[in-house]
């Protein structure tokens, strides 16, 4: 029989977690850490609407779902935008169908944008394919980039050259696997906001909730996801770095930032080859890069991970509204990118921000961010 039940991450059982962490375990598709118990209590902490709905056959666990219980029965990906992976996590043995686990969870619909689904629980759902990029080195991370090397000699030979460059001209380089500074952590997230503003995206921070889970991570230091920082300095300079979370020896960075005066060294692109090269002496085996900027991951990722960007309802009247919805924005973004563009603007700004006032605020900054373009390009 299956049996359903739905609460908050604050109400989740050890036994009921530890049971979680074995479903994903049994899979490797769910090998990352957002897809874990800990992730959704983490996010738990910081946002009331968090929400998880576990099944249990003959009194075990077979399946956990995590998300955001939104006004109108809408659901959201646990922690959106910060979960680049998400889905239904279940046994091998009980596939359970999405339309069943939406109608359990009490939802008409549910947004995702990274969808895990190894099973096919979602195939139902409309959705567009996307790639996660992840760095899978087997513990021989010199071994992983002569490979690299000798797949692309040019690419790689680039930079080499702009590794010299930055060493030669800034100072001498040292990566810092594990970086506790205070001081480069608020940089590293000045910097990405920084590069929100200039290049129109929203500001994810705004909403607050995001910077309470970042300042959570990189503070406490107990439980099995842990904060982990990567930080590039030359010269005694903080050059480039990431920030996110990491399960064992698996590590999903959140936060990619950069010096923005020192753009012509390419910092980042010199970070990540050295970020990998250290991998073994922070005991990581997997660095998940997620999706998107692929001209920056692509060239170090060796695997990728499909996912999927879409809806999936339930078979319900509203489940039936939201799904017609959904099909007329897809249609007006397939005649027009700027239709499409506003659209996953729109569903960012709702992912991040939680009242009337913040969404009003997002718009308006969206606005801001277009005719700042406009300008730019008439100019």
């Amino acid at each position: 029989m299956r049996a359903a039940e739905t609460l908050h991450p604050d109400d989740l059982s050890d036994a009921d977690a530890e049971a979680w962490r074995a479903l994903c375990a049994a899979t490797p598709a769910f090998e990352s850490p957002l897809l874990g118990p800990d992730f959704t209590r983490a996010v738990g902490r910081v946002r009331d609407d968090a929400r998880v709905t576990l099944w249990r056959r003959d009194g075990r666990l077979k399946a956990a779902f995590a998300y955001h219980r939104r006004p109108g029965g809408l659901g959201r990906a646990i922690g959106a935008p910060l979960s680049d992976y998400h889905g239904l996590v279940q046994a091998p043995d009980f596939r359970l169908e999405g339309a069943q686990a939406l109608a359990a969870a009490g939802l008409s619909a549910w947004r995702f944008n990274g969808l895990v689904d190894p099973f096919g629980a979602f195939a139902a759902a409309s959705g567009e394919p996307r790639d996660g990029y992840v760095v899978r080195t087997g513990g021989q991370a010199e071994a992983y980039l002569e490979a690299l090397r000798a797949a692309s000699p040019k690419r790689f030979k680039n930079y080499r050259r702009l590794d010299h460059k930055l060493e030669r001209e800034v100072g001498p380089i040292t990566l810092v696997a594990a970086d506790q500074s205070r001081e480069a952590y608020e940089r590293l997230l000045a910097w990405k906001r920084d590069q929100l503003h200039r290049t129109g995206a929203h500001n994810f921070f705004h909403g607050g909730w995001t910077q309470r889970l970042f300042d959570r991570f990189f503070d406490e230091g107990e439980g099995p996801l842990q904060g982990l920082a990567m930080n590039l300095y030359a010269g005694g300079r903080l050059v480039a770095g990431h920030f996110g979370v990491r399960l064992g020896d698996v590590y999903h960075p959140w936060i990619a930032s950069a010096d923005p005066e020192l753009a012509a060294w390419s910092p980042g692109q010199v970070f990540l080859g050295r970020a990998i090269a250290a991998m073994p002496g922070v005991g990581l085996r997997v660095y998940d890069l997620g999706p998107g900027h692929a001209h920056y991951k692509a060239p170090y990722a060796r695997d990728v991970t499909r996912l999927a960007e879409g809806l999936a309802t339930a078979d319900s009247p509203a489940g039936r509204a939201a799904r017609a919805s959904d099909a007329l924005w897809t249609a007006g973004a397939r005649r027009s990118r700027r239709v499409g563009r506003l659209r996953r603007r729109l569903d960012h700004i709702a992912s991040v921000e939680l009242t009337l006032r913040g969404r009003a605020y997002g718009f308006a900054d969206a606005l801001a961010a277009q005719t700042r373009k406009s300008l730019e390009a008439e100019g």
